[in-house]
């Protein structure tokens, strides 16, 4: 897993260059908004268990085949497996988040994720509406500026939204 800073440098290291003023101020932007990026990643911490059980629900609502017999998501044992993914999948993407980089979601959540799903028959598709509704949550959050003085957070609300992107892609 590298973040932001280590990636740049070990790509700069790679060519035998020095870090270019494009990457400097790339670097120093991300520094400058470093505590909206934790303040972000702080409120979907404090809120994951309503974001995963929100999503879940509003996911069954549309397709609720998922929870009827026969379903994905039909005995408790399998409906906690399907909350506990979705809890995996919003803790990566919040460590996306705080390290500026995709590479821990890659790595240690999607890497093979497709093939598992495929494997136990669950439909991908399903799973990429529920992560998109975990980014809708989500960037709601980040926007939310209730007693929280953020400023603008457009770069980053777009930043948090191509992580969940990223991941419902992979899934399907």
């Amino acid at each position: 897993m590298l973040d932001a800073f280590a990636k740049v440098v070990a790509q700069a290291d790679a060519r035998g260059e020095f870090l270019s003023n494009t990457q400097l101020d790339a670097l120093s932007t991300m520094v400058n908004e470093g505590k909206k990026r934790l303040d972000v990643v702080n409120k979907i911490n404090a809120n994951a268990s309503a974001i995963v059980t929100n999503s879940a629900r509003a996911l069954f609502a549309e397709q609720p085949q998922l929870v009827q017999p026969g379903g994905n998501a039909y005995t408790s044992r399998r409906m906690a497996a399907c909350l506990r993914d979705m809890e995996i999948v919003l803790r990566y993407v919040s460590y996306s988040m705080v390290a500026g980089d995709s590479s821990v979601l890659d790595d240690r959540c999607l890497n093979g994720l497709r093939e598992t799903y495929q494997a136990l028959g669950t439909p991908g598709t399903s799973v990429a509406v529920a992560i998109q509704k975990m980014k809708e949550a989500s960037v709601a959050l980040a926007n939310d500026l209730n007693n929280v003085p953020l400023g603008d957070c457009s770069a980053l609300t777009a930043e948090l939204g191509s992580y969940f992107d990223r991941a419902a892609i992979a899934v399907v």
